[in-house]
């Protein structure tokens, strides 16, 4: 285990959860910390005590990323951030109620945080890390990603979106150094699912991981140079044949003609 200075580590949601866990784990790695949370005093909470187990330095912006002019703000920040190494997405959020029961306009603050302040920090973030030809963005999406059936149609929909987005993002900045992966946690015993309307003691105790093996699982992923990660999978050959199937499909999804199976011509 390394200890030596290796810039710094911006996480958003990091008063709690995930978030706080990979704040943990980044600075036992010797990384600097910038955590993002609306809960101010939360993560003051965690800044004081990853400053006195590790040494590190911890500061804190308590902001509502929902809030376009806030992550603005940020934005411009991390920008001029001359030692950012590490990008962490994990602020979000989803909902277990169905799509015709849902306030649109917390759908539309979900869509928001969970894809388009995603990208915007992100966006933010690369030029910096390409000039230094290093670095890494974690995008934090989720195992509903494939699975839109689950919880709410628009937080799949929008954890879809992040996964998509990572793997372009893979391949257009290959060679240039940077790091990107994305994470696809299943059931995890956070407060996620108090604000989701689904608490987490209603979910099947064997379906349900902690934080901390989940963040373990997905940096030892990161270290291994994995692109996509789901914690709980037990053979990676079960996401590679998901892969295949779906680059398989590509060929015949665009033609000058009907196919024809609809038998326009009969």
């Amino acid at each position: 285990m390394s200890f030596s200075y290796k810039g710094r580590a911006v996480i958003t949601g990091a008063s709690g959860g995930i978030g706080a866990v990979y704040a943990d784990r980044l600075a036992q790695r010797g990384y600097d910390l910038l955590l993002i949370a609306r809960n101010g005093s939360r993560l003051d909470d965690v800044a004081s005590r990853l400053t006195k187990r590790y040494g590190v330095k911890v500061e804190t912006v308590a902001a509502d990323l929902t809030d376009k002019p806030s992550l603005l703000k940020l934005e411009a920040q991390l920008k001029t951030d001359e030692h950012l190494s590490i990008l962490v997405n994990n602020a979000g959020f989803g909902s277990a109620k169905s799509l015709v029961d849902s306030s649109v306009d917390e759908l539309e603050n979900m869509i928001f945080l969970n894809v388009t302040a995603l990208t915007r920090l992100t966006s933010a973030v690369l030029p910096g890390l390409i000039g230094k030809k290093a670095g890494a963005v974690i995008n934090i999406a989720s195992v509903v990603a494939v699975n839109p059936d689950a919880l709410n149609g628009t937080y799949s929909g929008t954890k879809a979106y992040v996964l998509s987005y990572t793997q372009s993002l893979f391949k257009a900045l290959k060679d240039t150094g940077v790091q990107v992966q994305a994470v696809l946690p299943g059931g995890t015993r956070t407060d996620f699912w108090d604000r989701a309307g689904l608490p987490v003691t209603k979910l099947p105790e064997k379906k349900v991981m902690s934080a901390e093996d989940c963040v373990d699982a997905a940096l030892a992923a990161f270290d291994a140079k994995e692109l996509v990660t789901l914690p709980a999978l037990p053979d990676v050959e079960l996401w590679n044949h998901f892969e295949e199937s779906r680059l398989a499909l590509y060929p015949f999804l665009s033609s000058n003609e009907a196919a024809k199976r609809y038998n326009l011509q009969g």
